[in-house]
């Protein structure tokens, strides 16, 4: 059994704003409100950042085409007790999937925890097998 911090990318579609910095914040508060509904406030919000193919300069992942804007997220949790690094990535996508219904995840990234650390996260048990049955 490990422990994983486990990274996965959300696109945010967020409608009537003006510029991207309005996009960031209107996609931020409705990701942090349907997390809060569903008491995860141990996963973490941020921007995600997009790679120039040209310049290879990094910037905020954020979009608006005709006051319509679509925004990366990166959303980071811990998974304790997990079996291998593909059960930790599953058990993440469901824990933040009920938050996020119909929003497509995709892993980011994933380290193994060497030290664990028993603050803010999902255990492998009652909640994984509820999901997994």
């Amino acid at each position: 059994m490990g422990d994983y911090i486990v990274v996965l990318e959300a696109p945010i579609i967020v409608k009537d704003v003006r510029d991207v910095e309005e996009a960031i914040e209107v996609a931020a508060n409705k990701v942090i409100s349907a997390l809060e509904k569903e008491k995860l406030d141990f996963v973490r919000v941020e921007i995600g950042y997009s790679k120039c193919p040209v310049c290879g300069a990094e910037f905020e992942s954020a979009f608006v085409v005709g006051n319509v804007g679509l925004v990366g997220i990166y959303l980071t949790l811990k998974v304790f007790n997990a079996q291998s690094l593909e059960h930790a990535e599953r058990i993440a996508k469901a824990v933040v999937g009920k938050a996020l219904k119909k929003v497509p995840l995709k892993l980011y990234e994933i380290h193994e925890l060497n030290n664990g650390g028993e603050n803010g996260g999902v255990v492998a048990g009652e909640e994984a097998k509820e999901e997994f049955a």
